[in-house]
């Protein structure tokens, strides 16, 4: 009997060995996959039920919630910045990752443990804090790691990897719920053992390559002539995601279309775990694709489906548009997000490759809030139409901008 668990191991090992070879990919690129989609799985089973418990139990009105958010997501965007910085001057990217989901996994004890609201306000915001000293390192270490001619694939594996943990993580919270009979306390227990498995898998399977020798080393990464030194190309990347940001506003907005046609309040988290699908099976693929075409081509594709989505939800009259507008809102993330940070690898200079996506995460981070702040606003004053037709034509604004993007990078094959 005994025998037989350890020819299981060896057989999984073998399979998970020959799928890392079949993709060409390095061992660490899968590792940092998996290190992320378990500490989504591990937030979001917290994340989806957190604003309930804020709210029912505690008795926390929805503006504290709201406020609460939004303070959390401004801290991880800010910290972005610093700490891929200090990953270039220090040149230690996974040691900051680690500390990073280190201070994730500690603060998900304190969710079960909190009895009241200031103990969850501490907890959310220690988290969003190790979500921002991540961020960037390890979005730097995915650049660093993966072989040129697999960076678009690395990236896309990265980023699907994650969203298959944002959709498991909802329904993994739906379906303990619904076993312990709606104990909150259980759930965010069960939550802790994904992060802790997280920590130590970055801990043990990832081996941050060497600093190139003769690589210029950034001394002050946030001075402005170190700024200066990441080019226009890079800025102009920077600047279209910014304006592609506002065209897509919060997935929360998917939600509220959804509710306006007759979703039923039970059935409205399909609405995510939908999205989050056509997100993650898509992100991969295009990562690959975008290796052997040029990543502006398929951006401006992404850009033609986060079109097709506004349109969709803007004049959806039934759920079956709805759920068409869903599905074209996931594939277009799965066609951009990954793509932009392989932008952002491509144009930095490698030696301010955590500084250039800190700057990065900070710039959309503050056009994804502004955005959430206008669709609001419309959305009060003209419904859902004005909203998502106001998103169409930013989304247009964004391929006049590629354009530009593209033919600042020339005939460079790949980008």
């Amino acid at each position: 009997m005994s025998g037989q668990p350890d020819r299981a191991d060896r057989a999984t090992a073998s399979i998970g060995t020959r799928l890392i070879r079949r993709s060409g990919l390095p061992t660490g690129i899968w590792v940092l996959g998996f290190v992320s989609m378990l500490m989504d799985i591990s937030s979001e089973m917290i994340h989806a039920l957190l604003p309930i418990y804020m709210v029912t139990v505690l008795g926390t009105s929805a503006l504290s919630v709201g406020i609460i958010e939004g303070i959390a997501e401004a801290t991880a965007s800010i910290t972005k910045v610093f700490s891929g910085a200090l990953s270039d001057w220090l040149g230690k990217r996974k040691l900051l990752a680690a500390i990073g989901y280190g201070l994730a996994a500690f603060t998900k004890p304190i969710f079960a443990l909190a009895a009241s609201i200031e103990w969850l306000i501490a907890a959310r915001f220690i988290d969003r804090v190790g979500k921002g000293i991540r961020g960037a390192p390890r979005d730097a270490l995915v650049a660093d790691i993966a072989p040129p001619d697999l960076r678009g694939a690395s990236f896309g594996l990265r980023q699907s990897l994650d969203t298959v943990g944002a959709f498991l993580g909802p329904l993994f919270a739906i379906g303990l719920m619904w076993l312990t009979a709606d104990h909150f306390q259980a759930v965010f227990w069960i939550a802790v053992i994904p992060a802790f498995l997280s920590v130590g898998l970055i801990v043990v399977g990832v081996k941050e390559p060497d600093r190139p020798k003769g690589q210029r080393r950034a001394r002050m990464p946030l001075h402005r002539d170190e700024l200066r030194r990441l080019g226009a190309t890079y800025w102009w990347v920077v600047a279209v995601a910014a304006v592609f940001t506002l065209a897509r506003f919060s997935e929360a907005f998917l939600i509220l279309r959804a509710q306006s046609i007759g979703f039923s309040v039970t059935a409205i988290p399909v609405v995510l775990v939908v999205m989050s699908l056509a997100y993650s099976l898509s992100a991969y693929p295009v990562g690959v694709l975008s290796d052997r075409v040029n990543r502006t081509t398929l951006l401006a594709v992404g850009l033609v489906l986060l079109l097709g989505a506004d349109l969709a939800l803007a004049f959806a009259g039934d759920i079956v548009w709805v759920g068409i507008g869903v599905v074209l809102w996931g594939l277009h993330m799965g066609f951009t997000q990954g793509l932009l940070a392989t932008l952002i690898a491509e144009s930095a200079p490698a030696e301010l490759r955590g500084t250039a996506f800190g700057v990065f995460n900070l710039v959309t981070g503050i056009a994804l809030l502004a955005a959430s702040v206008v669709a609001g606003a419309l959305w009060d004053m003209t419904g859902p139409q004005g909203t998502f037709l106001v998103g169409a034509a930013f989304t247009m604004m964004t391929l006049a901008g590629l354009f530009i993007v593209r033919v600042r990078l020339g005939d460079r094959t790949h980008v």
